[in-house]
């Protein structure tokens, strides 16, 4: 397999030397990071290239990266989030090459984290319809080209993306059937704030015997 990732990453090195932003192998897995302006061409590319063949379009998942930073120490244990450098949203796809018996993960970062907008990959790979789906609905990410882009697992009247790091664990909305009005209808949250954390574990009985 690492000889594999050596010859896939010679060949990703040849093919856009120009344009990678980023080529990482760790973990037995080889991550390429293009620029959003580029991500057309290299998809395009990475499908069709006699030395790369990537045919098949594993996922698409999108990622919010605004407390990025919690990574295992020597130690074992996780450090603290810290803000991240760069771009806030990016979406992640999983590429296979059956050709080449070999995976690739490449990821796209959006310019503009106010509005999240990638090109879809839609007519690369058809699979991309529901996971951008998915990544518009859960993370706002907005893929330009894609056929029908709308929400497909949370509701229509839905309002925010779960997804992001800054939405509410408890929501903001909550929806029930109006036997009256015959219909749905939403109203404000009622879940009320409870502390779930076991009393003997609670901070203000850190250090006591």
């Amino acid at each position: 397999m690492a000889t594999d990732l050596n010859i896939l990453s010679s060949n990703l090195n040849e093919a856009f030397s120009d344009k990678v932003v980023s080529l990482e192998e760790r973990l037995g897995e080889l991550t390429l990071v293009v620029k959003a302006s580029d991500m057309l061409g290299v998809f395009t590319r990475l499908r069709d290239d006699a030395d790369l063949r990537f045919e098949e379009l594993i996922d698409v998942c999108g990622i919010d990266y605004s407390a990025y930073g919690s990574e295992l120490c020597e130690e074992g244990r996780y450090l603290p989030d810290v803000p991240r450098e760069g771009r806030r949203f990016a979406a992640v796809y999983h590429l296979l090459s059956v050709t080449h018996n070999v995976r690739l993960r490449v990821r796209v970062f959006a310019e503009d984290d106010a509005m999240p907008v990638l090109n879809s990959v839609n007519e690369i790979w058809p699979s991309a319809n529901w996971f951008e789906r998915e990544a518009f609905d859960l993370y706002g990410i907005i893929f330009v080209g894609h056929p029908d882009l709308r929400r497909i697992l949370t509701d229509y009247g839905f309002v925010g993306n779960p997804f992001r790091k800054d939405f509410p664990l408890s929501g903001t909305v909550e929806m029930r059937y109006d036997a009256a009005q015959k219909r749905v209808v939403y109203e404000p949250v009622t879940v009320e704030p409870r502390e779930i954390t076991p009393r003997t574990m609670r901070e203000e009985n850190y250090g006591r015997s």
